[in-house]
């Protein structure tokens, strides 16, 4: 799904990864689910390019709908993941805190269980990452700098890239709660630290960007600065 010049999105408002598609290759933003692997070679084809042009992953975090099918590019193509060095243990599968699951609705709640049958909810945990760290920019597509949001995990991410002025937030907030179905920039369930991330959004308010993409849920087109004040409304109640 092509959003803008340049920055295209595969999956749908349930789990979403993002491609940032430049001359000199692609930066793909999260891996999703194992199974979108085939939306992922659909989309290229689509453009004309090719699973070749991928010059790396970066997970703004280490869960399952985000690691997805990051180890196979890496190990059949040669596609580095990058991920912070704090998420590199949960990235290849290591223990995760147990966060409470929250409010829920039936229907919500079973259309997210339906889409990860669908697509395969357990990802071949990656066995090798490349690790970075807050205020790093990386040698990619789209110059993507890296800004540490945890909270929703210790490593968690924002990406920012100048180039398609748009940041990608991961699960630092949602604009689709799987659980409940509700919609517009909110917190995202399944967080470790909730108060942390919330504090977290302070880190993007101020980047100069049109784009604010998470991993659930329909793109925000506004500033991240808007983002983070809807979100923190929302948790205030």
């Amino acid at each position: 799904m092509r959003l803008a010049p340049s920055l295209h999105r595969i999956g749908n408002d349930i789990v979403a990864s993002y491609l940032v598609v430049a001359p000199d290759g692609i930066t793909l933003v999260d891996a999703g689910l194992p199974g979108m692997y085939a939306d992922l070679r659909h989309e290229l084809d689509g453009i004309g390019r090719t699973l070749d042009d991928i010059r790396g992953v970066i997970l703004t975090h280490g869960d399952s709908d985000h690691v997805g099918f990051a180890e196979r590019l890496r190990r059949e193509r040669g596609v580095p993941v990058f991920v912070h060095a704090a998420d590199a243990d949960r990235a290849r599968g290591g223990d995760k805190p147990k966060s409470a699951m929250g409010p829920f609705r039936l229907g919500p709640l079973l259309r997210f269980a339906a889409f990860g049958i669908r697509k395969g909810m357990r990802p071949q945990w990656l066995t090798e990452v490349r690790e970075v760290a807050d205020g790093e920019t990386l040698d990619l597509p789209g110059s993507p700098h890296i800004v540490g949001m945890p909270g929703h995990s210790p490593g968690s991410v924002a990406v920012f890239s100048p180039a398609v002025r748009a940041v990608f937030v991961g699960d630092a907030l949602t604009t689709r709660h799987v659980l409940t179905g509700r919609t517009g920039p909110g917190p995202a369930p399944f967080t470790d630290d909730p108060a942390e991330a919330l504090a977290s959004l302070d880190r993007i308010a101020g980047l100069d960007a049109d784009w604010v993409l998470p991993g659930h849920g329909p793109a925000f087109r506004g500033s991240p600065a808007e983002a983070a004040d809807a979100v923190r409304k929302v948790a205030r109640g």
